[in-house]
């Protein structure tokens, strides 16, 4: 008989890369998916924000939620897919969330994880 338990712990997002002058910043990282030892699986993790833009950047896209895991039985309802990371830019437009991740299989499935949250654009300077 499979006993109950708490789903696994999240992994933390991986950080994004910096923008060079004029580029785009890289993005988040992944985070690790969460284990667990319990018949209840573990929620993926959450992706990485973007990184930094440099002068000039483009708008930077959130890393991607990872997956949520499996189900340990038919039975045990499967982990949460992790948010997605946040965008960042250096523009006034804000950069795109990174994607939720999907829910695991089980029996029954895990639900997709957020959609990461636009970056604040950042306004022009203004000199008087």
């Amino acid at each position: 008989v499979l006993g109950t338990g708490s789903a696994g712990t999240n992994g933390a997002g991986g950080s994004g890369g910096n923008g060079g002058n004029a580029g785009t910043p890289g993005n988040g990282g992944d985070g690790a998916a969460g284990t667990s030892t319990t018949p209840t699986g573990g929620n993926g993790g959450n992706g990485g924000n973007a990184g930094t833009a440099g002068t000039g950047g483009l708008a930077g896209t959130g890393g991607t939620g990872t997956n949520g895991s499996n189900g340990a039985s038919v039975t045990a309802p499967a982990g949460n897919g992790g948010k997605g990371g946040d965008g960042f830019t250096a523009t006034a437009a804000g950069g795109n969330g990174g994607a939720g991740g999907k829910g695991g299989d089980g029996g029954n499935i895990g639900n997709g994880g957020n959609g990461g949250n636009g970056g604040a654009g950042k306004l022009p300077l203004i000199h008087i």
